[in-house]
């Protein structure tokens, strides 16, 4: 009988050695043929779910971001208190663990090689600056955010600190540990919060 392939399944494999290729070997090694090496699989078995290397980085950098939307989504649908709730989902937005650091990784190399070839993709929203204006309307909804804050200027700030964390935790990971990147960020809670 015949082996019963999964080729969601596959396709995620497929991502995963893209990212543990990207991690090793940067953009410039992330190659189909290497890919595909990682993977575990000949060129033609890769190019059965992927035509173009640039079609498999998409894929790649789209699953990190459903990934992390996914946990997100999570969050929002537990039973947190507000407070809480808001910074468990700006910790999914740091690398405060092996697979947010990985994914962080993948991200940043993946943004900086499409600025450089001058790509515009649509993974290049990663949708947090967006996700910064629903989490402090969630905690004004919430009746948790000062009167005397301009929105707009905290959306900004917030959005700058989580992408400063995010990039100062994959460059200097001994100095920034998760447990400080805590808190910075409930520290920075709490300056916008009620008390």
């Amino acid at each position: 009988m015949p082996k019963i392939v999964d080729h969601g399944e596959r396709k995620h494999h497929i991502a995963e050695a893209a990212w543990r290729v990207i991690q090793e070997k940067g953009m410039k090694g992330a190659t189909v043929r290497n890919i595909a090496k990682e993977a575990g699989l000949s060129l033609g078995a890769l190019r059965h779910y992927f035509s173009t290397q640039d079609e498999l980085l998409d894929f790649a950098m789209s699953l990190v971001k459903e990934r992390v939307t996914d946990r997100v989504r999570f969050i929002i649908e537990s039973d947190l208190p507000p407070k809480d709730k808001a910074l468990s989902i700006l910790l999914e937005l740091v690398p405060v663990d092996e697979q947010k650091m990985a994914e962080m990784e993948v991200w940043f190399a993946f943004t900086f090689h499409a600025k450089y070839m001058k790509q515009d993709t649509d993974t290049q929203d990663d949708g947090i600056l967006k996700g910064m204006h629903r989490l402090l309307e969630f905690l004004d909804g919430n009746g948790l955010l000062r009167r005397d804050l301009d929105q707009e200027v905290e959306v900004e700030r917030l959005y700058a600190l989580v992408n400063g964390l995010a990039l100062h935790a994959l460059l200097e990971s001994r100095r920034l540990h998760p447990e400080r990147i805590v808190q910075v960020l409930t520290r920075h809670l709490d300056s916008i919060c009620v008390k």
